[in-house]
């Protein structure tokens, strides 16, 4: 196994830890918390360096990557929720969009093709982690609430973007299913 798909796993590794460290009987949890998501964050970033640089990129890293920074992002989304720091909408957004690329993925995977990520799930994760970044070091004060609310829309807006983008990219594999299951029946 390469070292951009070690750091991959170390990122899921270190989910169980941020959520530990964003419970309530843990001192100084949120600060435990946004270290652990800061590092991990820098994984994602790291990893896919080395892999481009190196040519290190794999089918595992293809798939796990984006993987691991759903679990990610989603974990800290919802214990961000369940602090009241996060509303709900803009969190089952982006969880839907989420499963919805996944299954675009094992669609695509079904017919022995990897799909990468694009230039906008890129961008829409950055501005996913930084959100959660900035909402993780929640400042009691009005100008960092405008900040926080800057973060979370602009994180939305881009999840949706990217998914139109990769519906419209990758409509090839839904119609394909389509038309050979009207053709089983």
């Amino acid at each position: 196994m390469n070292l951009p798909n070690k750091l991959t796993i170390f990122r899921v590794i270190l989910i169980p830890f941020f959520v530990l460290c964003m419970q309530d009987f843990v001192p100084y949890g949120n600060y435990f918390a946004l270290v652990i998501f800061i590092i991990a964050s820098l994984t994602d970033l790291f990893d896919g360096k080395i892999a481009r640089k190196y040519n290190m990129i794999t089918n595992f890293g293809k798939l796990m990557d984006p993987l691991a920074d759903k679990l990610l992002v989603c974990t800290a989304m919802i214990c961000l929720m369940e602090k009241t720091i996060l509303p709900a909408i803009p969190v089952i957004i982006i969880i839907a969009r989420e499963f919805i690329i996944s299954a675009i993925r094992l669609i695509a995977a079904s017919n022995n093709v990897v799909i990468a990520a694009s230039i906008w799930g890129k961008a829409k994760t950055v501005s996913q982690m930084v959100m959660v970044i900035v909402l993780l070091i929640h400042f009691k004060h009005d100008y960092y609430y405008y900040l926080e609310l800057v973060t979370i829309i602009v994180a939305t807006i881009l999840t949706v973007i990217s998914l139109v983008d990769y519906v419209i990219k990758n409509k090839f594999y839904l119609t394909r299913q389509t038309n050979e299951c009207k053709n089983c029946c």
